[in-house]
């Protein structure tokens, strides 16, 4: 359904009018503190006062992850959803969840690799040879050269191989003119990671003109990252100048390395994390709202209570607690289902559902005809929904040792309508779950 919307005609006085509004408040408001309230400063303290008001009355936000800005914070980071594995194996009986990763995260402490430097490039394109680049590159510092496969240019995914990603630096051989296959691989390189591209460009007098030309071409990030060269070995030793520059330093090379890896495991371990979570919540969603859809059908009322629903997911709640490692109270966590379901709710879910149910299921005509039949359903389909908000706010604030429920009352709508768009995208596998409910059911049978 559309979300509802407000004209800003009716809210948004006139430009005149908002000037005329401000000026007479400005002036009351100097009048008042200065002659009865005696407040120092007339206007300029009303204004201070003001803004004082406006900066103790907003709005808080909810708490950002904030990127540790060293690699013990990241080994920090990492232990610690090392810890919520250990959690879920021990809530959800799983094993081997842990350990692996764990001597993952082991290994990657004690690497100790020398610097190293990876030649890539696409199919078609041309790099220096081996002995050039070893020139090239050659300082104070020894470096391990990696020649990496030509990358296809006709592919489904444009990903990087894996194998690059414990290289310190890339070299990426640019060919010219430029081709999509190239544009779609800088894509996916991120702009963090310690990357040039290497042009071989023969005309000396055009590379100020061939820079300009490219930087409306390429990705803003690479257009400080061009280095060009001739095809001569003294031209070559120039342009990789600040790869060199980049290794002056090798232990802070080493560092942005291992910081870069870490952050990299961190950010897939949360995803698998978060995809255990979700797997464990589907099974517990389905358990859920078929005893939710039994209360309601054994007790038909003219609409669905709320609050009964609400009682009957207290466990559910309980459980997805369990699941995301929220240690909030019954108190918050009945506050929350509340406030996700008073938004569905309001959003139509249930009156959605009916319509949607009865079109879509075409269940056994004897059973469907009870008023009860439809209303269970869609009381289902509303723990669904409701479950489904609750599950991505959970995830929003793992960690969160007091969700903010003022933040919750603003985004609880968007919550909701996002829950609703995916699991009405989801709605024949639904209609499927309850023909094979219905069938197996006792009251199928009335």
């Amino acid at each position: 359904m559309p979300v509802p919307s407000i004209s800003t005609i009716k809210l948004i006085p006139s430009i005149a009018g908002k000037l005329a509004l401000a000026g007479g408040t400005l002036a009351f408001g100097s009048w008042l503190f200065s002659d009865l309230v005696h407040l120092p400063g007339g206007g300029a303290g009303f204004l201070v006062l003001g803004a004082g008001f406006w900066w103790m009355s907003r709005p808080s936000r909810p708490p950002q992850f904030s990127e540790p800005s060293s690699i013990s914070g990241w080994i920090r980071r990492c232990e610690a959803v090392l810890a919520q594995f250990t959690e879920l194996e021990l809530a959800l009986g799983l094993d081997g969840l842990r350990c692996p990763r764990e001597q993952e995260l082991d290994l990657l402490k004690a690497q100790h690799a020398p610097l190293s430097v990876g030649v890539v490039i696409s199919e078609g394109g041309t790099h220096p040879s081996t002995s050039e680049l070893h020139n090239a590159l050659e300082g104070s510092n020894s470096l391990e050269l990696c020649i990496a496969k030509p990358l296809p240019v006709v592919a489904d995914a444009w990903n990087w191989p894996q194998e690059l990603e414990l290289l310190d630096v890339i070299l990426y051989g640019l060919p010219m003119p430029l081709r999509a296959a190239d544009l779609l691989r800088l894509e996916q390189l991120p702009t963090d990671r310690p990357a040039w591209l290497l042009i071989k460009d023969s005309v000396h007098d055009s590379r100020e003109a061939r820079q300009q030309a490219l930087s409306c071409q390429l990705p803003k990030p690479w257009c400080d990252r061009l280095l060009f060269w001739s095809g001569e070995s003294a031209d070559l030793r120039r342009g990789l100048h600040p790869v060199r520059r980049h290794f002056a330093q090798p232990s802070r090379s080493r560092e942005i390395t291992k910081q870069r890896l870490l952050t990299s495991l961190h950010r897939r371990w949360q995803a698998e994390l978060e995809q255990l979570r979700r797997e464990r919540f589907r099974s517990l969603l389905q358990r859920s709202q078929w005893i939710v859809a039994g209360v309601v059908i054994a007790s038909p009322v003219p609409s669905v209570d709320l609050l009964a629903v609400a009682v009957v997911n207290g466990l559910m709640v309980k459980e997805m607690a369990q699941i995301w490692g929220c240690s909030w109270s019954s108190e918050v966590l009945q506050v929350v289902a509340r406030q996700l379901g008073t938004a569905a709710l309001g959003q139509g879910v249930v009156e959605w559902s009916g319509q949607a149910l009865l079109g879509m299921a075409k269940l056994d005509g004897g059973t469907w005809l009870a008023a009860g039949m439809l209303q269970g359903l869609s009381a289902a389909y509303l723990t669904r929904v409701v479950g489904a908000s609750m599950a991505d706010w959970m995830a929003l604030n793992a960690g969160v040792a007091q969700p903010d429920l003022d933040d919750l009352k603003r985004q609880a709508p968007l919550l909701v309508a996002k829950a609703a768009e995916r699991e009405r995208m989801d709605l024949p596998g639904f209609a499927d779950q309850a023909r094979a409910w219905l069938k197996t059911n006792q009251f199928a049978g009335a």
